[in-house]
């Protein structure tokens, strides 16, 4: 099932939204979903309240599936409080998208062909799981007293910040957590999608899955001197305050 929710000016409360649609799979067009064609929720309406609502894809692992977003957010004034977000591979995307795509068809979908306007989203005490880069694009996105919870290997965020945007994704006081059975290391706070991302992490906790070198660079070494990853007092087992790389950088203006 896919939802679209488009009006203004709302609240919603108590809702449960469950899809299972997967990038490997083949629309009735003949192609595959690819990855942004598969959202559960698309939420393309301003002004919005969701409040302890769940927003799952229950398509399955990356591995298995490929990318398989629950919620796709592209609106103005979006706040989530209470809110639980399911998934694996690419769970939760913050439009906009990057202003050009790697291969064909990498953007196709609901907004492949619309202006990338520049969003600011709000996440109050909710709970976000996935792989790899399950939280991913371009908003200014603040994530207050948040847990993100790590089910396989992989990178909790992948941002693509535009350029001319100051902020990307900030996490203020929330728990990078896992799945029991996940390794200890096996996983990374982020990895740039394009070369202007941006993450900040205000008094996080970071449990043992987070690698100690914290951050990927994901092989794009050209990014080193553009893109901005920062932390501020983080704790817990995944901490490693003397020995994050280079490309952490925390004094840009």
């Amino acid at each position: 099932m896919q939802y679209i929710i488009n009006d203004d000016n709302l609240i919603i409360e108590e809702k449960k939204y469950e899809g299972d649609i997967g990038a490997y799979q083949t629309h009735e067009d003949g192609r595959p979903y690819h990855t942004f064609r598969t959202q559960t929720v698309l939420v393309d309406g301003n002004n919005i309240m969701f409040k302890n609502c769940v927003f799952e894809n229950k398509a399955g692992s990356g591995s298995l599936v490929g990318q398989a977003i629950a919620l796709y957010v592209d609106g103005d004034n979006i706040v989530f409080e209470d809110c639980h977000i399911k998934g694996f591979q690419d769970s939760l995307f913050l439009a906009p998208l990057p202003p050009k795509e790697y291969e064909k068809d990498g953007f196709l979908g609901p907004k492949q062909f619309e202006p990338r306007t520049n969003r600011v989203v709000h996440f109050k005490k909710c709970i976000i799981e996935g792989s790899v880069d399950f939280i991913f694009g371009g908003a200014t996105a603040f994530f207050d007293e948040c847990v993100f919870i790590s089910n396989e290997p992989g990178f909790v965020f992948a941002p693509c910040t535009p350029e001319n945007v100051d902020e990307g994704f900030v996490a203020r006081n929330c728990r990078f957590e896992s799945s029991e059975s996940l390794e200890k290391g096996s996983c990374y706070i982020a990895r740039p999608w394009r070369e202007y991302g941006k993450v900040r992490l205000e008094n996080c906790y970071l449990g043992q899955h987070i690698n100690k070198k914290g951050w990927d660079d994901w092989g794009k070494t050209q990014s080193h001197q553009t893109i901005k990853f920062e932390e501020y007092g983080s704790y817990g087992p995944g901490t490693n305050e003397w020995d994050r790389p280079y490309y952490v950088i925390t004094d840009r203006k």
